[in-house]
């Protein structure tokens, strides 16, 4: 990746971090029309931001999150000693004579913060796939998988512009919004060759679809009281579920109406 190609992903990253405390704090201090401005803003610049990894610098399919977070254990080294003496190499590992079992010998166990519980060669492994899968190049996208990723990076200021056309507790919105995310999902099905990642991302989609039964008016008119009882049930008669499915119950109504929790 190119630096400004980093950097426009650093700022993607940024905003996605704070949105919701900027979507708070600006309700707090200056009230709906001030959350429902802080909102149009950040989601116009998330809107750019990935248009222009998309068009520009063929970025392919928009991860979330945009970096990847840092695998500290990937970070560290496997052998830290080896530069500073060679000789230490051979007693890396131990084999066992009658099982054939590889393990690490104890003059090169870690310090308990960065050991790995797996064999050295299983941790050699595991890291040389996590780079082979950093260092893949995005899948190329025709037009209509461009068109197709398009459609989802720009549904989130179709979606406002509803709400500002219909207002809140219309249909219009909710069924403006499902319809472009399936048929981004169904234009970005017949794409094949896709890597580990880009998998991943198309799978985190599909189960989001499913916030449609959280989000209004089909959660204000449907789903709020099913999933209500399912949870209390579930707190009364399933022991050990009460601990979470309680305050669960107590935070879904502010959850729902925060909007870059349910619609971001």
């Amino acid at each position: 990746q190119s630096l400004p190609q980093q950097k426009l992903l650093t700022w993607l990253s940024v905003l996605e971090c704070v949105e919701v405390f900027a979507e708070m704090g600006t309700a707090r201090v200056w009230g709906e029309m001030g959350r429902w401005t802080i909102i149009v803003l950040i989601q116009l610049a998330k809107a750019i931001l990935r248009l222009l990894l998309l068009l520009w610098y063929k970025a392919g399919i928009q991860m979330s999150p945009p970096i990847v977070p840092l695998n500290r254990e990937q970070q560290q080294p496997l052998h830290p000693q080896d530069g500073e003496d060679s000789s230490l190499g051979k007693d890396q590992t131990y084999v066992g004579k009658r099982s054939s079992r590889v393990v690490r010998s104890l003059q090169s166990t870690p310090s308990l913060q960065s050991r790995h519980w797996g064999s050295p060669q299983q941790r050699e492994e595991s890291q040389s796939r996590r780079a082979e899968e950093m260092n893949q190049a995005p899948t190329p996208l025709g037009l209509q998988e461009t068109i197709a990723e398009s459609i989802y990076i720009t549904r989130p200021l179709l979606h406002l512009l509803s709400l500002g056309v219909w207002g809140q507790r219309s249909w219009k919105p909710w069924l403006l919004s499902a319809v472009l995310d399936i048929s981004s999902l169904s234009l970005l099905s017949d794409l094949k060759d896709l890597n580990r990642r880009e998998r991943a991302e198309l799978r985190r989609r599909t189960i989001l679809l499913l916030y449609y039964l959280l989000r209004s008016p089909f959660y204000d008119r449907y789903s709020e009281g099913r999933i209500l009882l399912l949870l209390r049930l579930l707190a009364d008669y399933v022991p050990g579920v009460g601990f979470v499915t309680r305050p669960l119950m107590d935070y879904l109504p502010a959850w729902q109406k925060i909007y870059f929790y349910n619609w971001g």
